[in-house]
């Protein structure tokens, strides 16, 4: 049955969870933000798990006898199985549904929740967190897969933004009733809320979720776009991933995510070791810096799809605004180090945290132009890989910084710094070498002489 240019194929329609409603319009933007705020929920607890770390880290070190370094190899290799999971995105497209295969990867999160409830060691700890970095690991992709199958190309970076923005909400909601949870009852009964947590969002996804027309993917899909050819040729993976555009923001987002993952595992323990704060404020201040990323990300989402609509170009919306973000941030960070006041380090932790993940949804946005609809999730997978090298360098590195350091002060503002300094001059190499409308022409040329 075809309408208004997307084909449904009849063993489409006549499958478990038939799409009838695709064909009509009266009910998609709510049915569209309904299923966008359920995936913005399940990355809430992906970010949740991924936190918890930093939350529980003192208490942690203090029981099993850490040192910093460990605490941050730790935080270092949950990225390292993260990558090798991320490059498994598009094979876990092909074989599962959508329904299915984020529902299997959330099981697997809470399930790595439990085994330090049962047995603390730094070997089970280390294991854990493995397997946690496995299965999240293609769940980024997949997410952003999901959510995009209900928006167009066109108005992608607003609800990029929300998933982006996960990461802030959990910090913002999430890492304060877990700092309560681990003051009042310790961090093992932390490890077990967010494994519940886990299972009543597969109860409500199972019950609820349909794919949208816009990306056609997973087992039994025919991978094509509303307002794209069924036949569009697929293009050789190398091609996209070699592309400047494809490059340069690999590296971008590689120093961004390294700032990242040093917030999520050690910006607690900042907190409290070096600037004093009791372990209480510590965790509920753990949100300061996500309120500011979350503001200035949707602020920029918006902004960001009004713009496209309005005809300004992928490269201003997509690569200068965030490239600045990026700017502004480091300059904002390598001052830490000569700030003596808690609180005005707070500040500057909190609003160069803001800028610098603002830009992190039209990144992501920019990368699902150079690919066709097919191949979303399998490009998306790869980028978002490369992304966690960032993650698997800058915690452990900053361990070493902070054991190293005179003061444990004085090391988290020079970590801060360092990493503040290396983003700053790839976001200068993105600024000069990135171009998506370029390479976005580039590679489907190539894909049509073959």
């Amino acid at each position: 049955m075809t309408r208004k240019g997307l084909t449904v194929t009849t063993r489409e329609n006549t499958s478990r969870h038939p799409l009838p409603t695709h064909s009509s319009t009266s009910d998609r933007p709510m049915r569209a933000w309904g299923f966008t705020s359920l995936l913005v929920l399940l990355t809430v607890v992906n970010w949740s798990d991924k936190a918890v770390l930093g939350i529980i880290a003192q208490p942690l070190a203090k029981e099993l006898d850490l040192t910093a370094a460990q605490i941050g190899l730790v935080g270092s290799l949950f990225f390292f199985t993260f990558i090798i999971g991320g490059f498994f995105s598009g094979a876990v497209n092909t074989l599962l549904s959508l329904r299915w295969a984020l529902a299997v990867l959330a099981l697997a999160w809470s399930a790595a929740m439990l085994p330090m409830v049962f047995t603390a060691s730094f070997t089970v700890l280390l294991a854990s967190r493995l397997l946690l970095g496995l299965s999240e690991g293609p769940s980024g992709p997949l997410t952003h897969t999901a959510t995009f199958s209900w928006h167009p190309p066109a108005k992608r970076a607003l609800p990029g933004a929300l998933l982006a923005g996960s990461a802030s909400l959990a910090k913002i909601v999430v890492a304060p009733a877990l700092a309560f949870v681990t003051v009042s009852w310790g961090w093992r009964a932390a490890l077990v809320c967010l494994a519940v947590l886990g299972v009543l969002w597969c109860v409500l996804w199972l019950s609820t979720w349909s794919e949208g027309p816009h990306i056609r993917s997973g087992k039994g899909h025919a991978g094509t776009e509303s307002g794209t050819a069924a036949d569009e040729p697929a293009v050789p993976w190398i091609r996209i991933f070699r592309t400047p555009t494809f490059l340069s923001c690999m590296l971008l987002i590689m120093a961004i995510y390294a700032l990242v993952a040093i917030v999520l595992t050690w910006l607690p323990s900042y907190f409290e070791v070096a600037l004093g704060y009791t372990r209480l404020q510590a965790g509920s201040m753990f949100a300061f810096p996500s309120i500011a990323g979350l503001t200035l990300m949707l602020l920029l989402g918006a902004t960001g799809d009004r713009l496209t609509s309005r005809g300004a170009t992928s490269r201003t919306v997509r690569i200068i605004i965030p490239v600045a973000g990026v700017v502004i941030s480091s300059a904002i960070l390598v001052t830490l180090p000569y700030v003596g006041v808690p609180a005005l380090a707070v500040l500057i932790v909190s609003v160069g945290y803001g800028f610098l993940a603002s830009g992190y949804p039209l990144i992501i946005a920019t990368i699902t132009e150079l690919c066709p609809p097919r191949q979303t999730a399998g490009t998306l997978g790869v980028f978002m890989a490369m992304m966690g090298i960032g993650g698997l360098v800058g915690p452990y590195i900053t361990g070493l910084i902070v054991d190293a350091a005179d003061n444990p002060a004085a090391g988290y503002a020079t970590a801060f710094q360092a990493f503040g300094v290396v983003a700053m001059v790839v976001a200068l190499g993105a600024l000069v070498f990135a171009n998506p409308e370029r390479d976005k022409r580039a590679v489907r040329a190539d894909a049509s002489s073959r």
